[in-house]
């Protein structure tokens, strides 16, 4: 199953500039997987040493934070879009 993961502008350069990519999976952990698979250095960035979503990472499964669901274990369809969102901070 293909899902389309929204690349923040942040990490575009991994991606040669795409804001969007078509990644296969059928879970979170699955698509995040492929996502390394095609663009090296992906996973670094989300995924902290335990394979944990980093602390300042973000990702809606549709408008759903995937935390909220069951995390990078959350199943995914056909055609749905995972956004990646650093979280801001500022004072």
């Amino acid at each position: 199953m293909s899902v389309i993961v929204r690349i923040p502008a942040q990490l575009r350069s991994l991606t040669g500039g795409a804001g969007e990519v078509a990644v296969e999976g059928a879970t979170v952990a699955e698509v995040f997987e492929g996502l390394e698979q095609a663009h090296p250095g992906m996973r670094e960035r989300l995924l902290d040493e335990d394979g944990n979503l980093r602390r300042f990472v973000n990702v809606f499964l549709a408008d759903e934070d995937v935390r909220f669901l069951k995390g990078i274990d959350t199943p995914v369809s056909d055609g749905q879009t995972l956004s990646v969102v650093p979280a801001v901070a500022g004072g």
